[in-house]
């Protein structure tokens, strides 16, 4: 439960909204029509692209914080980890989905959340070229102004799974416990990054498995799909938000029962 007023959340939900406005106009222009990629992995790590989308849509949205919000906090992927004054924080991730975005895919997009110092309550994921803003509030999830929900799916045999990519888990241990719950699960889809999650709010999908994220990967992601009515956790079922080892469902039945194929 978040101590903010509810006419805060609104102010601060309309001011989210222009963050990703502003991401929009930044990224844009550069997609489909990239003229370099950059790798920003250290030397015999996995490619780690970056691209002049990520840095000057991250650059907007922080400059349009500090003027707005001059005492918020920042901690975003490109640009690092600024503190302020106040216990609110801006988790931004400018192109969560560089991968697709280099490749032409509509499956990547604009990650913003505000934690308020103990949990993210506000969670904004937007794809600027398909014109779809996913939101997350205390107050439920949307789509465009829709209302979302996910959908019932108690067992794990009549379950839609995903996950960005087998190549990205960062153990074989971590791999063959997703390997594990993909044996049992009614269809397995791989790719989609932070659309997948968003899927899981709109009902057409029941589980993201994932691991090694950073917060900046799910924060904004959380409050969309719990706002939704479903559940994130990392693999034990405890708290997500610093991001690791994360599972994301539309059901709670459905949770508790990866949860026990998960474990070793």
């Amino acid at each position: 439960m978040t101590a903010l007023t509810a006419a805060a959340i609104a102010e601060l939900t309309v001011f989210a909204g222009r963050l990703a406005d502003r991401a929009g106009d930044a990224i844009l222009p550069h997609f489909r029509n990239l003229a370099a990629v950059d790798d920003k992995s250290a030397a015999g790590q996995r490619y780690d692209p970056v691209t002049v989308a990520d840095r000057a849509a991250e650059t907007a949205m922080r400059a349009l914080i500090a003027k707005t919000y001059p005492a918020h906090g920042i901690f975003g992927e490109e640009h690092g980890h600024s503190t302020g004054d106040s216990p609110l924080t801006w988790v931004l991730d400018p192109i969560d989905g560089t991968r697709a975005f280099i490749t032409g895919l509509p499956l990547w997009g604009v990650l913003i959340a505000l934690n308020d110092g103990t949990a993210p309550v506000i969670g904004i994921m937007d794809q600027p070229f398909t014109g779809e803003r996913f939101l997350g509030t205390p107050d439920g999830a949307s789509l465009n102004g829709a209302p979302l929900r996910c959908r019932p799916c108690p067992t794990l045999d009549g379950a839609r799974l995903m996950t960005t990519g087998p190549d990205l888990f960062p153990s074989a241990a971590d791999l063959a416990a997703f390997d594990r719950v993909r044996a049992r699960a009614q269809l397995t889809r791989f790719g989609g990054d932070c659309y997948a999650y968003a899927m899981v709010a709109a009902g057409h999908v029941d589980a993201v498995i994932e691991a090694g994220l950073k917060p900046y990967d799910i924060q904004a992601l959380i409050p969309i799909v719990q706002g939704a009515g479903g559940i994130v956790t990392d693999w034990q079922g405890g708290d997500a938000q610093q991001g690791g080892r994360v599972l994301a469902c539309g059901d709670r039945r459905l949770h508790a029962e990866i949860i026990s194929v998960l474990a070793p």
